[in-house]
């Protein structure tokens, strides 16, 4: 039932205006090499499919551009996307594998936002799908809460000296994602190592990160 969904979604997603900045590709339980259509992909995103999926869950990656205006701008940041086997009951699960600097994703990628969880604390319902919950990610990233943070220090720094929040997350894009973007652009092959690498970064930075001082984690 949760394959015949996404196929139904994804039919849906190419007869529509597809979205400007991320793209989901659709994965197998046992996936075979696949040749995806290239019509209708935005030229500025690219996604790739997780070739090794968790046992139960459908996994895959997406990618999305960071927003003209904001201290992401030229950033490529890749996410990864689990599918629960109840989906649509359950929402997917998703982190950032890209380190990005914002109060509402944690060291290690988690997201803290409604869409991602049940009620009462969530407000996932089954008539949303990964393609609006992939807009209220690209949404938060250029419009934080930070009053519901994940990252409790970074979220007093937005609120009280955006100056230097600006300055640090144009920094950390900078660092982790515009090699992506420029990769991406100059046409780079799906399954990339600069996927792993970043990733890499992230623990990296997560464990250097938690032995000189925890982050406060608000979220709930």
């Amino acid at each position: 039932m949760v394959i015949h969904r996404l196929q139904r979604q994804r039919v849906g997603w190419r007869n529509r205006n597809n979205p400007r900045s991320f793209l989901v590709r659709l994965a197998s339980l046992t996936p075979p090499p696949h040749r995806y259509r290239k019509q209708n992909i935005p030229a500025a995103v690219r996604g790739h499919v997780n070739v090794s999926p968790p046992r139960g869950e459908r996994g895959r990656c997406s990618e999305i551009v960071g927003g003209t205006g904001t201290p992401y701008e030229g950033g490529l940041f890749s996410l990864e996307i689990k599918v629960p086997e109840r989906y649509p009951f359950e929402p997917p699960k998703m982190r950032f594998l890209t380190p990005i600097y914002h109060p509402n994703i944690d060291n290690s990628g988690r997201i803290c936002h409604d869409a991602l969880k049940l009620p009462p604390k969530g407000a996932w319902k089954p008539s949303l799908n990964i393609s609006t919950v992939l807009s209220s990610i690209q949404l938060l990233m250029a419009e934080p809460n930070p009053d519901d943070p994940l990252m409790a220090d970074i979220s007093s720094e937005f609120k009280y000296n955006k100056q230097l929040f600006m300055e640090k997350a144009r920094k950390w894009t900078r660092e982790h994602a515009v090699q992506k973007n420029m990769d991406a652009v100059e046409g780079s092959k799906e399954n990339n190592p600069d996927q792993k690498a970043s990733s890499h970064k992230r623990h990296s930075l997560s464990a250097q990160q938690e032995r000189e001082e925890p982050a406060k984690k608000t979220c709930m």
